[in-house]
């Protein structure tokens, strides 16, 4: 009787979990997820979410950084974007108290809105927040040297997350090496990719930011090759951020407009494609906090609550909207409507709640 009630407790998680994955993957954006009903940048990765909540949930010790702040050149002052950093904070209010450590880090241009929202959490001393090398003192380290630079202020981890995390674009060698990808890939690789696009940080509109973004992805390729071994989750919505790389280039070229451009040559163990990059990290926070039995805090998933925060972090960083690149306190362009209702939802499905059905 007790296995029967353990094993029906488990599939009870784990059909939860599966309906948090089809609720952040609306593709509200109309970036193109599921253009190819067949084969998209959904379908390659329907059980990372899953996947990603259990490597947390089991890791002894889990100790947490994620790595997050989306350049947007065009706004005035440039600056960061709420997709990303908003949901940054959450984990940590997810996940510091289940016992698991949790780091932040981020570009000098995102730090004042992360140390703003950890504040209102009231996470300020319990979460260090990790400034990244700049790009000019990046220049001249290893990816060795960029790891012990961050692993110094880090400390000791288990994993190992870029949330909204912008990375570099494929090379005709990454194409080549990467799995996936058809017969005769380089020729489409040549004609739609110029050579001065290749290895560069692009946003989704193909605005070159290398110059304006720390090689953050540096840690992701030194992770595997730490011992004990760092697991790498990404967490994106649209093709250019680090994690991407698990996805053959040739899908996202189908279904990304201006894919073939941007796609992100950089893998991750787990990867969680999502409709909004914070709906990735919300699910991935809600996921953990089910699988270790922690079905309280309604305030976590208070949509209007994450409204208020986020108000003060646009305030106090600057960030703004990444569609729409204006201060205010909204993500992606959406309603505060769209975008809040999956976070209350997946409150309901920690709860084990259904919700209003009427």
């Amino acid at each position: 009787m007790r296995d029967e009630q353990g094993l029906a407790e488990f599939m009870k998680i784990e059909f939860a979990i599966d309906e948090m994955r089809e609720l952040i993957q609306q593709d509200v954006g109309n970036r193109g997820l599921r253009t190819d009903p067949d084969d998209n940048l959904v379908t390659v990765c329907s059980e990372d979410l899953a996947d990603a909540c259990v490597s947390i949930h089991c890791a002894r010790d889990a100790a947490v950084a994620v790595i997050t702040g989306f350049y947007i050149p065009h706004a005035m002052p440039p600056c960061g974007e709420t997709d990303g950093p908003l949901g940054a904070v959450f984990l940590a209010r997810a996940l510091v108290p289940l016992g698991i450590k949790v780091v932040l880090a981020t570009d000098a241009f995102c730090l004042r809105a992360l140390e703003a929202g950890l504040g209102a959490a009231g996470l300020r001393k319990a979460v260090p927040v990790v400034v990244l090398p700049s790009v000019e003192a990046a220049g001249t380290m290893s990816v060795s040297d960029y790891w012990q630079h961050f692993a110094d202020r880090a400390g000791r981890l288990t994993h190992l997350i870029a949330l909204e995390r912008v990375g570099p674009s494929h090379t005709p060698q990454s194409v080549r090496d990467q799995p996936g990808n058809p017969p005769g890939v380089l020729d489409a690789f040549s004609r739609d990719v110029p050579p001065g696009d290749h290895d560069r940080c692009h946003t989704m509109r193909g605005r070159d930011i290398t110059d304006n973004t720390s090689p953050a992805h540096r840690l992701f390729e030194a992770a595997p090759t730490r011992s004990p071994r760092v697991v790498t989750i990404g967490i994106g919505d649209g093709g250019n951020e680090i994690g991407m790389g698990k996805i053959a280039w040739d899908v996202i070229r189908r279904n990304i407009p201006g894919g073939a451009k941007v796609a992100c040559r950089v893998a991750t163990e787990f990867l969680i494609v999502c409709g909004v990059s914070n709906w990735g990290a919300y699910a991935l926070g809600a996921g953990v906090r089910l699988l270790r039995g922690q079905k309280g805090d309604a305030d976590l998933f208070d949509a209007e609550a994450e409204r208020q925060l986020l108000e003060l972090m646009v305030e106090r960083g600057p960030l703004v909207d990444g569609v729409t690149a204006v201060s205010k306190p909204t993500v992606d362009g959406l309603s505060w409507e769209e975008y809040g209702a999956p976070l209350a939802r997946l409150g309901q499905l920690v709860a084990g709640g259904k919700g209003d059905e009427t």
